[in-house]
């Protein structure tokens, strides 16, 4: 993370946008999860006013970093302090389609973040029971053999439409522990 020598009035107005703020709504379906997801023109939705009052705003630039792609996130102030972090994601799509998926994913988590902003209703899946029997370690159960044979033509499909496997990984890790074993099986459709 970077950042200016001071960020005291930065802080200060991020505290006022944050209280003013609501979670990103859950609208955009997520196919393979039968779920929603918040997309960013809800992240954005969800901070452009606060920020405005309160004299923040942000910039997003593409970035590469060692053959990862992603965005660098600068969240600034009307008194030039500024705080800035970089988000980068390994492509498995090799193409135009795979590295626009991996920014725009970037660039809604980024601005997530450094906005401190949920989605809504984001701890509703930690909270509600879950039929699984494997073993629950840290509040998740394992992701097994069922689970992946059961997600795989919905995987395999969000994969081969440009969602990064990290992406992928990242949306089960949500809900479960996922080993090794599952994060290479997936990495390799």
């Amino acid at each position: 993370m970077e950042k200016s020598d001071s960020i005291a009035k930065l802080a200060m107005a991020l505290n006022k946008a944050q209280s003013e703020m609501s979670g990103a709504a859950k609208v955009s379906n997520n196919p393979f999860f039968n779920s929603k997801y918040a997309d960013l023109s809800e992240v954005i939705k969800a901070i452009k006013e606060p920020f405005a009052i309160n004299g923040l705003s942000y910039v997003q630039f593409p970035i590469e970093e060692n053959g990862r792609i992603g965005v660098e996130t600068i969240l600034m102030h009307s008194s030039g302090e500024y705080l800035s972090n970089s988000f980068t994601v390994q492509l498995t799509k090799q193409d135009a389609q795979g590295a626009g998926s991996a920014i725009t994913y970037c660039r809604r988590y980024g601005l997530q973040a450094v906005a401190g902003i949920p989605s809504e209703d984001d701890d509703g899946n930690v909270a509600s029971p879950q039929a699984h029997s494997q073993p629950v370690i840290d509040d998740k159960p394992w992701y097994d053999e069922k689970d992946y044979q059961a997600d795989l033509p919905g995987v395999t499909e969000a994969i081969r439409n440009g969602t990064p496997s990290s992406q992928v990984i990242e949306q089960i890790a949500q809900n479960y522990k996922v080993s090794n074993k599952y994060r290479d099986l997936i990495k390799s459709i």
